[in-house]
């Protein structure tokens, strides 16, 4: 079965590992970036390009009272918009007539390819600068790299603008630094105010086919399966959001655990399997994605993230039953997104 995400999130850290000093200026970079992105109102149009294909996109941010919305608009044609709200992303499919409606889990960017700073992240990834002033897009920038200090994660590549530390271009790369994909920023522009109108979705989604992550379970299936977990993490992994869900297309609940790095996230979905159904095994690529899906228990394991395949390989592998039986959940607690801080 495809496990329809509409974008693959965080999981878990086991083991750190040494640190080593960044280049402080190179650091300082990125926490301004990070700061910005997080505080600023922008408005921008942008290139993404992945797998040799390119598509359009205009994304708007607003911060309100701490609170960032964004919606997201493909501009080739194909009419699809994403809005993210305090509470949900949602799709807009209007080729398909197909809205696609989850919790929000975390405060990630709609745009991919721009990692955020944060203090662990040293132990797991080099911050340096590459050269000096640079231009971009006619302004002046400062290429920051972010290097994974081994096989388990990709890198990233930034052209940061040098007065207001705004991402003019950011890639993705695997660990021979080819680029797997990339942003780049044909306009963009800081606001003072944004309205919240032009956060609206300029679709109704009337007559649409709306899919949505339930709320709760319905009695029938109050009995899911719990006590799960990874054991064996790559190193910086660290749980971040678990959950029990209803996915479009599956007759059963599906256990979704999420971990990540800071940077890199995987997601591990865990699916009762039915006895008719042949167990999926194996490597896929999806996008710029890997899967690696087993079968375990009964159940079809499959790990996905924008990461390496050793990775998804490794956490798949490490998936483990804690009880031989299910314990009961509640349903109106079923699907909500369990957030672990530390």
């Amino acid at each position: 079965m495809s496990l329809p995400r509409l974008w693959l999130v965080a999981l878990c850290c086991a083991v750190i590992l040494p640190v080593h000093a960044s280049d402080p200026e190179a650091r300082e970079w990125l926490e301004r970036m990070s700061r910005a992105l997080s505080t600023q109102n922008y408005d921008g149009r942008f290139f993404h390009l992945r797998d040799s294909r390119s598509e359009s996109m205009r994304i708007i941010h607003r911060v309100d009272k701490g609170k960032i919305t964004e919606r997201l608009v493909s501009l080739d044609g194909s009419g699809r918009e994403i809005v993210r709200n305090a509470t949900e992303v949602i799709c807009f499919l209007p080729d398909r007539r197909v809205v696609l409606v989850e919790k929000r889990t975390d405060d990630n960017s709609l745009v991919s390819a721009l990692p955020v700073y944060n203090e662990s992240l040293e132990s797991l990834y080099q911050i340096e600068r590459s050269g000096g002033i640079v231009k971009a897009h006619g302004r002046k920038a400062q290429i920051i790299e972010v290097k994974p200090r081994d096989q388990y994660r990709y890198g990233y590549k930034l052209w940061l603008d040098q007065e207001t530390a705004m991402p003019l271009k950011s890639q993705l790369c695997d660990q021979d630094g080819k680029v797997i994909e990339q942003i780049l920023f044909s306009e963009l522009n800081l606001r003072e105010r944004i309205p919240a109108d032009e956060l609206k979705a300029s679709i109704s989604g009337d007559g649409y086919k709306w899919l949505r992550q339930e709320d709760t379970l319905p009695p029938r299936m109050a009995n899911a399966v719990m006590g799960w977990s990874v054991a064996r993490l790559p190193a910086g992994f660290r749980l971040t959001t678990w959950r029990i869900q209803l996915i479009a297309g599956s007759p059963t609940p599906v256990r979704h655990l999420v971990y990540s790095d800071g940077l890199a996230s995987v997601s591990v979905f865990i699916e009762p399997r039915d006895s008719q159904s042949a167990p999926m095994h194996g490597l896929a690529k999806v996008g710029a994605a890997f899967a690696y899906s087993l079968d375990l228990d009964g159940h079809q394991v499959t790990a996905v993230g924008e990461v390496p395949a050793a990775t998804v390989e490794a956490i798949a592998a490490g998936v483990k039953r804690e009880a031989d039986t299910p314990e009961q959940v509640q349903p109106q607690a079923a699907d909500a997104a369990q957030r672990i801080t530390r």
